[in-house]
C-alpha cells in the first residue's frame, strides 16, 4: 500500500478554521485549539442572535409607534386595535418607518383609523 502524507490536508483544515476566528481577542485567533473552542461557542450565540434580533428590532417600532401616538392623544394599543378592526394591514416596521420619516403620511393613517 502506498504511503499517504497528509501534511496539506491538515494544513487546510487549521488554515480554515483559523479563517472564521479572524478578529478574536488573544490566542483564541491563532491557537487552534482555542479557536475551536470559541468557534463552538460563537456559532451557537450566532444562531440565538438571529433570534433576539427579531425580538429587539420588534419592540423598537413598537416604542417609535407608541411615541409617535401619543403625541397624537391615543395608546398604542389602542391604536393597533383600531387598526385591526378598521382592517388596514400595515405591520409595525412600515408604521414605525412612517411615524419617523413621514409624520404627515402618519397622520392620515391615524384619522383614516379614527373615522
Amino acid at each position: 500500500m502506498p504511503r499517504v502524507k497528509r501534511g496539506t490536508i491538515a494544513h487546510k483544515k487549521r488554515e480554515k478554521l483559523l479563517k472564521h476566528t479572524k478578529g478574536f481577542k488573544w490566542g483564541r485567533k491563532t491557537k487552534e485549539r482555542a479557536a475551536k473552542e470559541a468557534l463552538l461557542h460563537a456559532w451557537t450565540n450566532k444562531f440565538r442572535g438571529r433570534k433576539e434580533k427579531k425580538r429587539t428590532y420588534r419592540s423598537l417600532w413598537q416604542t417609535k409607534i407608541s411615541a409617535a401616538v401619543r403625541a397624537e392623544g391615543l395608546s398604542y394599543s389602542s391604536f393597533i386595535g383600531m387598526l385591526k378592526k378598521k382592517n388596514i394591514a400595515l405591520d409595525r416596521k412600515v408604521l414605525s418607518q412612517l411615524a419617523e420619516k413621514n409624520p404627515e403620511t402618519f397622520k392620515k393613517v391615524l384619522e383614516e383609523v379614527r373615522k
